[in-house]
């Protein structure tokens, strides 16, 4: 993906010559050995110091002229990105509804982008929903946690569990309310930083994983948002670098998933399965492991049970009648298992062994842990 800062949106938009000539010296000389797929014209306009709004538009047409001088218009794609900004309400997610400032810019460029056949895009940061507003927005709820109480939709009836589906069904319901409902959403920045100022309490290393980890496995499962369940959508997770030289807060520099050395600050399952270890229901390489409470009750259990089987993601196949780790048939070794693989494939974090106070940490092996020797994890 290639972008075209907002500096030059003016001469984009003034001159065809002047995309021409940067398409030839900036995208020409590199594709298709590089795969280019999309360009975005513009970035987050609503957000300029600088009013651009007129002129994105008439830059994304010149550009659109541009490729197809050279038949490249039907391989890359155009559009630009916003912030959540270019919304003036997003709650509850039903209700959300564009900016009608911006209807001027707003109105044609989702035209282009339906005659295009080209993704809505939209930048999304549950970190700042919790960092403005921590009274409003729980941690968990930002962090896709299993501990975070659903946000009902009263207008709809959908549940929410996390504040990233939230906000992008309100994304989706505004594109509705305009008559868009075909466009696709595409997210092209979210994330969360690992560091922050005194003030930046969110900001943790175990924060980024659990966010950066959930994301991921929420995203290559399908799993869609209350509105769309199981539509497909395209992510890209900022950033793969710390940006050690940007100014503003702390935070600013430290949503990497790398230093700028290379040096990984966390590591990160891409898969979105985790490596499982069908033997403990989760990989035991880290030395601890997340098995179920014996001082709650078997309905706490239960009802851990089958959030990491069902909305947690967890492969539970191993648990069902005649597989490796049914027997013994018993709540606490079947929840162990769940609680187990979930907590392996979200980052190990006290977070991610959680389940409203069922789940507990320990560093023994579960197959030598007294408490669960009736259990026999192992098998």
């Amino acid at each position: 993906m290639v972008g075209v800062p907002n500096a030059d949106l003016l001469a984009f938009s003034q001159y065809q010559s002047n995309v021409d000539t940067w398409l030839k010296n900036s995208i020409l000389p590199y594709y298709p050995a590089t795969i280019i797929t999309y360009i975005t014209v513009g970035a987050e306009i609503t957000e300029s110091p600088i009013n651009v709004s007129a002129l994105v538009v008439p830059a994304m047409r010149n550009v659109h002229a541009a490729l197809k001088k050279v038949g490249l218009h039907k391989k890359i794609t155009i559009s630009s990105t916003h912030s959540l900004g270019v919304l003036s309400r997003s709650f509850p997610p039903s209700a959300g509804a564009f900016n009608s400032s911006y209807a001027h810019f707003l109105k044609p460029m989702l035209e282009f982008l339906v005659e295009n056949q080209a993704p809505f895009m939209v930048d999304l940061y549950p970190y700042y929903a919790y960092q403005n507003s921590p009274s409003n927005v729980s941690l968990n709820y930002a962090l896709f946690s299993p501990q975070s109480e659903g946000v009902i939709d009263p207008n709809t009836g959908l549940v929410y569990t996390n504040m990233f589906d939230a906000q992008v069904d309100s994304i989706f319901f505004a594109l509705m309310a305009l008559n868009f409902k075909t466009l696709k959403i595409m997210i092209t920045e979210t994330g969360w930083p690992h560091k922050g100022a005194a003030k930046e309490t969110g900001a943790t290393p175990d924060n980024a994983q659990t966010y950066n980890t959930n994301l991921i496995r929420h995203v290559v499962n399908d799993s869609g948002t209350p509105a769309k369940p199981g539509e497909e959508i395209d992510v890209y997770i900022f950033s793969l670098f710390n940006e050690n030289r940007k100014p503003g807060i702390e935070s600013e520099r430290n949503w990497g998933l790398f230093s700028p050395d290379q040096s990984s600050i966390y590591s990160i399952d891409w898969t979105g399965r985790g490596n499982v270890d069908i033997m403990t229901g989760g990989n035991r390489s880290n030395g601890t492991w997340c098995v179920a409470s014996t001082n709650v009750s078997e309905t706490a259990l239960q009802n851990g049970l089958n959030w990491a089987c069902g909305p947690g993601n967890v492969d539970c196949s191993a648990i069902q009648p005649s597989q490796p780790c049914y027997q013994p048939d018993t709540l606490v070794s079947h929840a162990s298992y769940a609680f187990n693989s979930y907590y392996q494939q979200n980052g190990a974090t006290d977070v991610a062994c959680g389940f409203g106070g069922a789940g507990m940490r320990t560093t023994k092996d579960p197959s030598k842990y007294p408490v669960l020797k009736t259990t026999t994890l192992i098998m």
